[in-house]
């Protein structure tokens, strides 16, 4: 589906959105009910005000004057009620309607491959979620409903003025074909730019919060007059979208005004005429077909406005369900549940790429046995965080297989076989809560007492209780209050008391202080007996005591053997990594 389907009024974009409210069918059924008899109780009063100027007043009756304006009043105090019925039942019904579409678009989010993160815009996807959603929050409350409401007035007005005169009729109609006209130009125009606005919109969260969160970078290199200079040009292009938006509505509303008052003009001095001619008993009928016109002309003016709420609800349906159809899901066709794996890691000429025609990974076949630790090593860009990510299918493969316990990853619950794999990557994302929440990431079968008992089997217990409110100390947005090492051990802790079968450490001891290295190899120790690991790290005490080194180069295996087989080869390419980067180290 297009962001931009060229239409002023999207017929598929709108009936998908209302099949949304199928679930409440009776506060649905009420709003619509209130809308109807709002707009049929209104046509009293003009009639009421013919009765009074011409029979009351003119008879000078002051019983009847007096109950027809208590009448009056009373068809005012309905007003009140049912418009208030309206008002809330219509938004009660667009809030849980966008619920439930926030929660469907979130849902589906959190299905997603990781290619799709690698290439669309976080800030973008934020827009979807939050704001394209409250837009369509107002489609229901002041978009649909109220237009449906000023459509039957208008009809019901047109009736009940054909009803009292049809001359006079006929006159009040005279500006309405041009003001419809006027309108539907209006209402292509403003698709467009509300499109554009919707637009901007986007780009200014993408940029606002990629600037935020990279703000050390920002500051750190001292580029915060070039980030505010593109942030005001970006801010710029958003306030000429909007600007050109209200351009439109500069133009449209002023005609339609002064179209109006050109019809009420039209009707008084026909119906002025008509009264001198006899034709019209009394003064009260032009008074309530000036009254009548009022309501025939006000929607419509109204109508252009509301139509604006209706035509950015459909825009920002469009590009919620634009994502909402999005097939970036991995395939779940598993059925087999991985309960305690053995650890048994096999691939088998498996060919993987990011971007199609650029292979990383081109035909690998490795095999980890159960409760190995085997480590991988190899330049920047050789392909090594890549088999990580195929072995929690975060990615599909292109070709070959990958087998944990002799059976194909696909053919295990997705759930399942990333509940048996815990990875601890270099840069440890924490959320903005405890830590213990952080470590359970708020999985009630883990218990505090859990954790301590975890914490203290690998060493970092101490450390967590030096800090304020210790587990339950907030560590802030991405875990600023930690330093890189505090939040590599909670990040070990996160790993072990989720009991996997499999352990991937991905550069995790890597850019750490001495002190904290120290005790993420004691914990590296404990958590990596009895089950099988793969570690990616550039330490030397962590490589050497592997059952198994893997050297990769250019997204290929080019040796495999242990540290001191891998040392024998003369012009071996570990060796010679070796030599360049490990020989000013000591071993531990």
């Amino acid at each position: 589906m297009g962001s931009k389907t060229g239409k002023a009024f999207d017929l598929q974009i709108f009936l998908r959105l209302m099949s949304f409210a199928k679930r409440y069918k009776f506060n649905f059924f009420i709003a619509t009910i209130s809308t109807i008899l709002l707009a049929l109780v209104s046509l009293i009063n003009p009639y009421l005000v013919k009765e009074t100027v011409d029979k009351y007043i003119s008879e000078k009756d002051s019983e009847g004057l007096v109950n027809n304006v208590m009448l009056m009043f009373g068809i005012v105090f309905l007003e009140v009620l049912l418009r208030f019925a309206f008002i809330y039942f219509a938004n009660w019904v667009g809030q849980h309607i966008i619920r439930d579409i926030r929660a469907k678009i979130f849902r589906h989010i959190l299905q997603f491959k990781m290619s799709y993160f690698d290439k669309n815009s976080v800030g973008k996807l934020v827009t979807r979620v939050v704001s394209d959603i409250e837009t369509i929050a107002a489609f229901f409350s002041s978009g649909v409903f109220t237009i449906v409401s000023d459509i039957l007035q208008m009809f019901a007005v047109a009736a009940l003025m054909f009803y009292f005169n049809w001359k006079l009729a006929l006159i009040a109609l005279v500006v309405l074909p041009i003001l419809i006209y006027a309108t539907r130009i209006f209402q292509k125009a403003i698709k467009a730019t509300f499109q554009e606005v919707r637009n901007q919109v986007a780009n200014l969260n993408g940029f606002v919060q990629e600037r935020v969160t990279g703000m050390k970078i920002v500051q750190l290199f001292n580029r915060e007059k070039i980030a505010y200079k593109n942030f005001n040009e970006i801010n710029n292009k958003h306030k000429e979208a909007y600007v050109k938006t209200i351009w439109y509505f500069s133009i449209f509303f002023p005609i339609a005004e002064i179209l109006s008052s050109i019809g009420i003009g039209l009707i008084v001095w026909f119906g002025s005429k008509q009264i001198i001619g006899g034709s019209v008993p009394g003064p009260g009928t032009v008074i309530a077909f000036v009254q009548m016109a009022q309501m025939l002309y006000r929607p419509l003016r109204q109508i252009a406005d509301k139509f604006n709420q209706l035509q950015m609800g459909i825009v920002s349906g469009e590009r919620v369900f634009k994502i909402i159809d999005t097939q970036s899901s991995i395939v779940k066709n598993g059925t087999i549940k991985a309960e305690k794996l053995k650890g048994h890691i096999n691939f088998k000429e498996v060919r993987f790429s990011y971007i199609e025609g650029e292979e990383v990974l081109k035909g690998i076949s490795l095999n980890v046995k159960s409760g190995q630790t085997v480590a991988i090593v190899g330049a920047t860009g050789a392909g090594k965080s890549t088999i990580i990510n195929l072995i929690n299918r975060f990615y599909e493969i292109d070709q070959g297989k990958i087998c944990v316990d002799e059976i194909s990853i696909n053919e295990y619950t997705l759930e399942s076989l990333r509940n048996q794999i815990a990875v601890v990557l270099q840069d440890v994302f924490l959320f903005s809560d405890s830590i213990f929440n952080n470590i359970t990431l708020k999985d009630e079968k883990i218990s505090l007492e859990d954790v301590i008992k975890a914490a203290k089997q690998i060493g970092i217990h101490d450390f967590i209780m030096t800090l304020p409110g210790g587990y339950q100390y907030n560590v802030k947005e991405r875990g600023v209050m930690l330093s890189s090492g505090q939040r590599q051990l909670i990040a070990f802790l996160r790993a072990y008391v989720s009991k996997p079968s499999i352990l991937i450490l991905d550069e995790a001891t890597s850019s750490v202080d001495s002190h904290a290295e120290q005790m993420i190899q004691y914990a590296t120790e404990t958590i990596t007996k009895g089950r099988t690991s793969i570690v990616i790290a550039h330490r030397l005490a962590t490589i050497k005591q592997a059952n198994k080194i893997i050297v990769m180069d250019n997204g290929l295996i080019v040796e495999e053997g242990t540290h001191h087989e891998l040392l024998g080869k003369a012009e071996g390419y570990y060796k010679n990594l070796y030599d360049k980067q490990f020989s000013l180290e000591t071993f531990s």
